[in-house]
């Protein structure tokens, strides 16, 4: 049996139709849309490019040129898995923005990061402290 995709069809719209052969779970579909719908699919396996290599994209790392200005406060700190190591990111505050503008950014990627990261640590510690 053929996989699923696109073939010619001799339906009422003619050239600007094509007909889809579905698995059993979208055979309550409609069998056929506009041409214009479908994108030619191709594919390239490894041995035509031996020297691609399989990347993943990594979750929501910001460099410091995507930032509205400079650094209000660390607001929270989360770790990741990237590339099979854990790293840390720090939600970033910027003075004169709305939240929407926070941003996730790595220790090295915050200006002055340190003395932020030393305040937000304290700031965690004297919350502990008065619990």
């Amino acid at each position: 049996m053929d996989p699923p995709g696109p073939e010619p069809s001799n339906w009422p719209g003619g050239n600007n139709t094509v007909k889809v052969r579905l698995t059993e779970e979208l055979s309550r579909k409609h069998p056929a849309l506009p041409v214009s719908q479908v994108k030619p699919y191709f594919q390239i396996g490894e041995d035509k490019i031996p020297s691609r290599k399989k990347t993943t994209t990594p979750p929501d790392i910001l460099l410091i040129e995507d930032s509205p200005g400079s650094v209000k406060n660390i607001i929270n700190a989360r770790k990741i898995r990237l590339n099979g190591k854990d790293k840390k990111q720090y939600l970033v505050g910027f003075e004169n923005h709305t939240a929407d503008k926070d941003k996730w950014l790595a220790e090295d990627a915050i200006p002055n990061g340190k003395l932020h990261l030393r305040r937000f640590r304290a700031s965690g510690r004297k919350k502990q402290s008065h619990q």
